[in-house]
């Protein structure tokens, strides 16, 4: 998939953020699918400094134009953000949706994972090849304690995207909204458990190109 996503960008020219945009925008679709029989719909997104912290972004942006009342929080400071993710930040900045950034899972995070009626997991993709340190272990801790329903973007967070291994701690979805094709790791080892419902999300890159 990374292969795809870099031949997607070189070979046929579709520039990354277009890729993250597709993306965020086929999740946050499909979180309007999930809330359809709710009434005042309710969203927490949990956003790391990295590209899934960027597809959150994007998801906070669709929903909230959508109607649905969104909160979401960065973990970590702005200054991390770089590139794709950056610039979706910025969007939402010019929108005027806040983004709050927590350093640990604070009452406030916590109060808003209860609430939601879905808290999205957008802290780590397919690129994570270490053990989840601090704060993202807490924050995952939290989401997985408090969250009443969860949908991790890509993959749940923690869970290595090949080997379906578990890099100390990792997110319990309820529902992994894949992009493009399903990852090898959601279908092995810890990955069959902690991913819940698959639904894979085409983000406009051709599999056989």
């Amino acid at each position: 998939m990374q292969a795809l996503d870099r031949a997607a960008t070189e070979r046929q020219g579709i520039p990354s953020i277009v890729l993250m945009e597709n993306a965020g925008r086929g999740a946050a679709e499909e979180i309007m699918r999930m809330l359809r029989r709710v009434s005042r719909p309710k969203v927490c997104i949990v956003c790391g400094p990295g590209n899934n912290g960027g597809d959150g972004f994007v998801v906070a942006r669709h929903l909230r134009i959508a109607g649905v009342a969104v909160k979401c929080f960065l973990v970590g400071e702005r200054q991390r953000l770089k590139s794709d993710a950056l610039t979706q930040f910025r969007i939402l900045e010019n929108l005027n949706i806040a983004v709050r950034p927590v350093r640990t899972a604070t009452a406030e995070l916590k109060k808003e994972l209860k609430r939601a009626d879905i808290s999205v997991d957008a802290l780590f993709g397919t690129g994570l090849n270490r053990e989840v340190g601090e704060p993202f272990s807490s924050m995952i801790d939290a989401i997985n304690m408090y969250a009443q329903r969860i949908v991790a973007l890509d993959i749940p967070s923690g869970l290595d995207a090949t080997t379906g291994r578990v890099w100390g701690k990792c997110i319990q979805a309820d529902t992994t909204v894949t992009f493009q094709a399903v990852k090898t790791g959601l279908c092995r080892r810890e990955g069959i458990t902690h991913s819940g419902k698959v639904v894979v999300c085409h983000i406009g890159t051709d599999l056989k190109a």
